[in-house]
């Protein structure tokens, strides 16, 4: 019998099935790819780098920086209790708004009081010119009694020479001209007097009524600060005074924040400050707007020292290891007010700025000083004091 020829042997034996050919062309490609991204990268990076360094205008940046302005204090000048309060949280007021009132009660006694001193002092100078008159009359008197005395002593000589009286009536004559004499010199002593209160002085320059002037002005004074205005234009912040509260002089009361006058405070590192200059041009943006409001300004001038040396503890680089760190400066902004209208900022916002060092003719330290806020009216000399007290005096005089 013969044996089928085995299948499964021939199979093994005879050649493998080919498989897939081996892609050499891809290492190939990869390689391309990376060189031409390696390409891009460093084409880019020149790009940069010429408009970074040779085509980009000159100018430095931090966002190191913050709004900052003025934060004009009410405080109460005399002691008294709020009443009324005008102007409340967010709220903005005008300058001479009224904010807040204390209880005038207090003050209103003092100044009438202050008014009737000032009535008496008219009354007593106008008596002391009275006596100066008086004076003058009683010199005439005591003149006209030692030249009678006088006489009769001369009359009472002759007739003593000639034996008629005797000689006790005439040392009385005598007596009684050395008594007209004192007397004269006690009126004219006593007209010395009287002159010397008025003399040189009328009954509104008298030295007496001068101090109830003054103490009439003052209860004025303490009565106007009865009734508290802004000082100017602003927002209302921090009220920390309620309705009947009692306060004392220098109490902290409210505040005023002018926001149509703030700057930024950029706090720039001491290795952008080379070509800083006062007048540069700036931009600001603020987080609060975003990129899509900028605020333009001007350098209008650089702090006196970095942030470390006016800190309440300061840096004492002399003890201890030392670490060199890079300081800042704060280097003030001027905004455009009419940009702040539209877009107002508030105290302590964030800010990036960017100032064009391009051009710098200007100088390094800040411009000499201005007076950044006008004279504020003083309550010394107010139209109506002054009215009523010429009134008090003209009806005393």
């Amino acid at each position: 019998m013969t044996d089928a020829p085995d299948s499964k042997t021939d199979t093994d034996d005879g050649a493998q099935p080919a498989g897939p050919a081996p892609q050499q062309g891809k290492p190939k490609a990869r390689r391309t790819g990376m060189l031409i991204l390696a390409a891009v990268v460093v084409i880019a990076a020149i790009v940069w780098a010429v408009f970074h360094f040779l085509l980009a205008k000159p100018e430095e940046e931090t966002d190191d920086a913050y709004v900052a302005g003025d934060v004009v204090a009410i405080t109460a000048r005399d002691p008294g209790q709020i009443t009324a309060i005008h102007a409340d949280n967010t709220q903005t007021v005008k300058a001479g708004q009224p904010l807040l009132d204390l209880d005038p009660a207090t003050a209103d006694v003092q100044l009438a009081s202050a008014a009737a001193e000032l009535a008496r002092a008219v009354r007593a100078t106008r008596a002391d010119f009275s006596k100066v008159s008086e004076s003058g009359a009683a010199i005439v008197q005591a003149r006209a009694q030692l030249s009678a005395a006088q006489a009769d002593y001369a009359r009472r000589q002759g007739a003593a020479a000639q034996g008629a009286i005797s000689g006790e009536e005439l040392a009385h004559a005598a007596d009684a001209v050395k008594v007209a004499r004192a007397n004269l010199a006690l009126a004219q002593s006593q007209q010395a007097q009287a002159r010397s209160a008025v003399q040189g002085t009328d009954t509104s320059t008298n030295p007496a009524v001068l101090a109830a002037i003054a103490a009439y002005r003052r209860a004025a004074i303490t009565r106007s600060h009865m009734h508290i205005v802004a000082p100017i234009d602003g927002v209302v912040a921090q009220r920390t005074v309620q309705i009947g509260q009692q306060v004392a002089a220098g109490t902290p009361l409210m505040a005023v924040v002018p926001l149509g006058k703030v700057w930024v405070d950029a706090n720039f590192r001491e290795t952008q400050l080379k070509d800083l200059r006062i007048g540069q041009p700036a931009t600001v943006t603020a987080d609060m707007y975003g990129g899509d409001v900028v605020f333009h300004g001007h350098v209008v001038g650089v702090g006196a020292g970095s942030g470390n040396a006016f800190a309440l503890l300061p840096p004492q680089n002399a003890s201890g290891n030392w670490i060199k760190i890079v300081q800042r400066v704060p280097v003030r902004i001027a905004l455009e007010p009419k940009e702040l209208t539209q877009n107002p900022l508030r105290i302590g916002l964030s800010v990036k700025t960017t100032v064009d060092t391009g051009d710098q003719s200007g100088a390094r330290l800040g411009r000499p000083a201005t007076q950044v806020y006008g004279d504020k009216p003083t309550d010394a000399r107010d139209p109506a004091v002054e009215a009523r007290i010429r009134q008090i005096i003209a009806a005393n005089r």
